[in-house]
């Protein structure tokens, strides 16, 4: 439930944040366009060769390359990111706040061991925070039943955090295929349209075929950079789960040695 209401937080955020720059964009393009009106003046052929030579703001500019490549298909490409990066920064939160100084904790456990039994170390494993503690406490809790039961224990609820951690990342490997689909369909859709701009006119002049390439381009571009971005977080969600992971382990065998030393006292 906790990861539920933290996913909605953080799309909820997002979306907050799309809806300020969208209006921002919005009132900067009403400035712009009546600046224009304003101060516009003749051009000469080598000013409509060269440009203006004012700079356009990057955001404008992908605001104009989002309406030319359809609303249709952009608008699925930017609902997979929104998405995706929502789940993306979930899941980097949760690892965030699971990760904890393994040594300290094991020294914390042996020192309870040693000063309060079984019972000690349980209340530390339930005050800290982490999926390694959750498996101290699991194992802590079958202690009576001998070293061999905690380690298979161990291993076991090891497993079941691993899930836990890994829990939404076919998600965002979902919308890392499906954003360059959806440009590519833009692409093909585009191309159709440019064939029947040829078909209709009955000529196959640049002019004619523009605005469809143009289409397909566009959306294959969106849906691939949206791609890259969502990799590049999937793979950073996996080299922390991966180091976690390498922490359970090792933190495991230290907790069986710890308890294989108290119970020979």
């Amino acid at each position: 439930m906790k990861k539920f209401f933290m996913f909605l937080a953080v799309a909820g955020v997002m979306a907050f944040s799309a809806n300020i720059a969208s209006a921002q964009d919005e009132q900067a393009a009403q400035t712009a366009a009546t600046e224009t009106v304003a101060e516009a003046a003749p051009m000469s052929a080598a000013d409509l060769l060269n440009g203006s030579g004012e700079e356009v703001p990057l955001h404008q500019a992908l605001k104009t390359k989002f309406i030319e490549g359809g609303a249709s298909f952009m608008s699925l490409i930017i609902l997979c990111l929104i998405i995706g990066l929502a789940l993306a920064i979930e899941r980097i939160l949760f690892l965030s706040f699971s990760k904890i100084n393994t040594k300290k904790l094991v020294a914390k456990v042996e020192e309870a061991l040693a000063q309060g039994g079984i019972e000690a170390a349980k209340e530390v494993c339930r005050s800290t925070r982490g999926p390694v503690a959750s498996i101290f406490y699991q194992g802590l809790l079958r202690y009576d039943q001998g070293i061999d039961v905690v380690e298979k224990t161990v291993v076991s609820y090891g497993s079941v955090q691993m899930s836990e951690m890994e829990s939404g990342l076919s998600w965002i490997s979902l919308f890392i295929a499906i954003a360059p689909s959806l440009g590519f369909l833009g692409t093909v859709i585009g191309m159709i349209n440019a064939f029947d701009a040829i078909q209709a006119a009955g000529d196959i002049s640049p002019n004619v075929v523009a605005g469809g390439m143009k289409v397909a381009l566009i959306t294959t571009v969106g849906g691939l950079i949206v791609a890259m971005i969502l990799q590049v977080f999937y793979n950073y969600i996996l080299a922390k789960i991966e180091s976690i992971t390498i922490d359970m382990e090792d933190s495991s065998i230290s907790l069986v040695d710890v308890l294989t030393k108290y119970s020979q006292k």
